[in-house]
This record gives C-alpha cells, sequence and structure tokens, in this order.
C-alpha cells in the first residue's frame, strides 16, 4: 500500500479549475516533485495535502488514513515554507523548539531533539544567534530542522530555495537531499526549476494546467517527454513539425521542410502529422559527408563549460550545445555540418494535440 495517496484530488474557485482529478501514489522514504510554471496547480496541490486548502473534490490518504477533512494540526506534517517563516524574536534553539511546545513534549526530550536537529543541519553551534544574523542559507537549514524535529510522516517543501543565490542554490540541492536520505522521511517538493528537480527526485510530476502530464523518474522524464510542454520545460528542446513519409519496422522517415529526418521506436503511421524532439546537447558538428542537417551559426552564447549555438537550417532554428573544449569556437555566418544518433530523435504530441487529448478525458 502507498505512503500517500492522492485520489481524483480537484479544487475549483468558481468557475476556474486550479487542480483537476490528480491521481498521485508516493510511497515511503520517497522524494518527489511537483514541476511546472506558475498557475500549473503545484502549490494549491502542497497546500491541499498540507490541509491549508480545502480539496473540491478526490481524497487524501495518509498510510491508509483519509486526511481529507482534517485540519492541518491534526496532519502532523513538517513544512518549509518559500519565506521559511522564522519568528524573528527566537533564537534559532527556540524556532526549532516550538514545534515540540505545541505538541507538549517534556523538556528534556525537547532539548535532546532540538540538539540532534541541529547537528543534522550543520547548526549545532548557531543555537544562540537570532534568524537576523544568518545567512540565507542558514535560515533555510533552521526551517528545515524546525520541520523535522518533531518527526513527520511527510516533508512538504514549498519553493525551499527560490531565495538563494545560483551558487548557494547548488550547494543546497546537494545538502538537502543528503538530509532527506539520511532521515528517510517521505518528500515532496514544489518548484519550478527543472534542474532542483532533476538533481533532487526520486520522480518528477510535471504539471500543465492542473494536470499532472508527466509523472516518472528524473532521466526517463527528460529523456523521453510525452509531450512538447514537457520537452520545453524539462530541459530545452529542438521542436520540429512535419508529416511521415515512410515506415520501416520501428524507423519512420519525417518530412521536415526539405529534409527526411528518422525517428525510431515509434507508432506512427504514413501522412500523419508529428512533431519531432531532439536535446540541443545530443547534435554534434561533423565532417560534410557525415551530414544529417546542414546550418549557418547565427548566434552563440558562452555559459562556461559549454557553448550554446543558434543555427539556421532548412528545417528552422537548431538549439546546439557542445562541450568547451578550448577550442575555438563556431563564428557567425560559417556554416556547419550537424549529426545525431537516430536514436536521440523522439516523436512527440504538440501543444494542440495535448491539449486535445486532455479535454478528451475530462
Amino acid at each position: 500500500m502507498s505512503f500517500l495517496k492522492l485520489e481524483n484530488l480537484s479544487k475549483r474557485y468558481g468557475d476556474f479549475t486550479a487542480v483537476e482529478n490528480l491521481d498521485l501514489t508516493v510511497e515511503k522514504g520517497e522524494f518527489v516533485s511537483l514541476l511546472g510554471p506558475s498557475g500549473c496547480g503545484k502549490t494549491t496541490t502542497l497546500q491541499m495535502i498540507a490541509g491549508f486548502v480545502e480539496a473540491s473534490a478526490g481524497r487524501i490518504l495518509l498510510n491508509g488514513r483519509d486526511i481529507t477533512n482534517e485540519k492541518p494540526n491534526r496532519r502532523g506534517l513538517g513544512i518549509v515554507f518559500q519565506s521559511y517563516a522564522l519568528f524573528p524574536h527566537m533564537t534559532v534553539a527556540d524556532n526549532v523548539k516550538f514545534g515540540l511546545e505545541m505538541r507538549k513534549v517534556g523538556a528534556p526530550e525537547s532539548a535532546e531533539r532540538v540538539k540532534q536537529a541541529l547537528a543534522l543541519v550543520h547548526l549545532d553551534k548557531f543555537g544562540h544567534r537570532y534568524p537576523r544574523e544568518l545567512s540565507g542559507g542558514q535560515r533555510q537549514r533552521v526551517a528545515l530542522a524546525r520541520a523535522l524535529v518533531i518527526q513527520p510522516p511527510i516533508l512538504l517543501l514549498d519553493e525551499p530555495m527560490s531565495n538563494l543565490d545560483a551558487k548557494l542554490r547548488e550547494e543546497m540541492q546537494i545538502e538537502l537531499r543528503e538530509i532527506q536520505r539520511k532521515v528517510g522521511t517521505t518528500t515532496i517538493m514544489v518548484t519550478h526549476d527543472q534542474s532542483e528537480a532533476l538533481s533532487m527526485s526520486d520522480r518528477v510530476v510535471v504539471m500543465e494546467a492542473g494536470h499532472a502530464v508527466q509523472i516518472g523518474k528524473p532521466l526517463e522524464t527528460y529523456e523521453n517527454p510525452v509531450n512538447a510542454f514537457v520537452s520545453q520545460f524539462v530541459g530545452k528542446a529542438n521542436l520540429l513539425p512535419g508529416a511521415v513519409e515512410w515506415v520501416r519496422d520501428d524507423i519512420a522517415g519525417v518530412r521536415v521542410g526539405n529534409h527526411v529526418l528518422e525517428v525510431q521506436g515509434t507508432a506512427l503511421a504514413v501522412g500523419e502529422q508529428t512533431t519531432l524532439c531532439i536535446r540541443p546537447e545530443k547534435i554534434e558538428c561533423c565532417t560534410e559527408a557525415e551530414e544529417q542537417l546542414g546550418g549557418v551559426v547565427a548566434s552563440s552564447f558562452f555559459l562556461g563549460n559549454q557553448w550554446l549555438y543558434r543555427f539556421e537550417t532548412d528545417c528552422g532554428d537548431i538549439l546546439v550545445i557542445l562541450k568547451n573544449n578550448g577550442q575555438t569556437s563556431c563564428q557567425p555566418g560559417q556554416r556547419v555540418s550537424l549529426r545525431w544518433p537516430t536514436s536521440a530523435m523522439r516523436a512527440v504530441e504538440s501543444q494542440s494535440q495535448s491539449q486535445s487529448t486532455r479535454s478528451a478525458h475530462v
């Protein structure tokens, strides 16, 4: 039996549906991220699990117990808010202890659990300080310690690293994931940052317009997006609309502009309209004899460890990411031959096809 189960969970505000018929199971100890753009319903879903927002329909089951209509304080979940929500007039230790006091935990046990929680987040020497005396990363750790000290069945993280700078965010991603693995607490995180979701999660729930459009392991979600939205939101992608010209065994030839590009492992039919998807890092420069597609460099961006190019081709603009090997980069106006493995190309649903499919299931 799944530890947390959402069954047909929905939230409506008048005529507006924020979340619709969401089904999700989370296993004990699993780290799951709800990923999507603003307004997709991910935060509303988290708030329904926490009990801050009342569900319009569906059920929330925690370890077999229906908690759909329980008050937040009865659910006993640990929550780290985007703003951290620390009490400025309390010391770090008192902030962490607050949840234990609300649960009337005895002083000796409370002191020991606060000590252990602060040691877990590497703040055991900061208990006497106030939040204003801490850095952003340290305040986040205090919020995490306060959520974990009550030993919650589930830890809910609401955009926990959005207020940190890029370097600190990367460091905290690693640290938070290590803490979660050490403690083993089932965790659900809301984020709009795809790199954050991919690097930290056991599974990712990609949400769009109140629906979970794809649920899967990070690698599977990245390598095999189900539609154009997922391919573009989870990483960068080149989308090439075309029509199927031939099918042989498990290979289809799709005409895109003046070229026929091959895509593997599909169930496409001749004459069918489709959209091909290929990640920029799957494309490489080659000799003219090996060329699958030629292009002219329109622009280049230096990203430190790699170059991002935009090529103008007969199939439209193509993004290509090449590793920085210290050699001279391609120059604007330069003609370059491109190739990629057939296995790197995917056929995905277009945006309009995805919306039609969803409408058919509502």
